[in-house]
């Protein structure tokens, strides 16, 4: 039997370390990682969606977005086929934008930061979620390693400006409850993780480790959201 191919992307500015606990049955399925790479000039999104599709080179891929590696996923989805969609601690559309950031989106004031402090942001807004201040900086310092001032202001832009309306019907999204940047009272139609936070994909892997295999096989299921 072939195996399912399986391409994780990570967050924004973060690397594929995010997905290091993550553990799939290698008899069943071949993990691969996407990474970011500098984009070009005024690239849009969509053009950067295309130009990443070319790493992906298995036919019907599952693919794994992670937060605005999860926007990304669904952009690549429109242009190749995907055997599933799931996205993680993510959007499914730009109405699902708390209410905070649609208004960094309206005045545009995110242009007028400097690109560290922007970067700074997404250290420490997960901070108000509970965990011990000093690990979950570590856990930053050592995932979020594209530090390009292009990237970063390119990716800014895109997140906040990404402007969908239409949902992949065949899309599965999992949410955390304790997510901080995107409060999942936005959002409908998920798998809900008790004690989930933004970067749940790492600190939740035991939750992955015995749901995922499950969620990719069989689809847009409701297991039991705890641990």
């Amino acid at each position: 039997m072939n195996k399912i191919p399986i391409y994780f992307m990570p967050g924004l500015a973060a690397n594929p370390l995010i997905f290091s606990k993550i553990k799939l049955d290698e008899a069943l399925f071949e993990v691969f990682y996407l990474e970011w790479e500098i984009p070009n000039a005024k690239e849009s999104l969509n053009d950067y969606a295309k130009r990443i599709a070319l790493n992906i080179k298995e036919e019907n891929p599952v693919l794994i977005g992670v937060s605005f590696g999860g926007i990304l996923v669904q952009e690549i989805a429109k242009h190749i086929s995907v055997r599933k969609l799931i996205i993680i601690s993510s959007l499914k559309t730009d109405l699902e934008f708390p209410r905070r950031l649609k208004l960094i989106k309206i005045t545009r004031l995110y242009k007028l930061v400097p690109i560290g402090l922007l970067l700074k942001f997404i250290k420490l807004i997960e901070l108000v979620s509970g965990e011990k201040m000093k690990q979950r900086m570590q856990l930053y310092e050592k995932f979020l390693s594209v530090r390009d001032s292009r990237y970063l202001k390119w990716a800014f832009d895109k997140v906040l400006l990404w402007n969908c309306t239409e949902i992949n019907e065949d899309l599965i999204h999992i949410h955390g409850d304790k997510d901080q940047m995107f409060p999942v009272k936005n959002i409908k139609n998920c798998i809900v993780v008790e004690g989930g936070t933004h970067v749940m994909v790492f600190t939740k892997y035991r939750w992955f480790n015995a749901n995922l295999a499950n969620i990719i096989l069989e689809g847009n299921s409701n297991p039991e959201a705890s641990g």
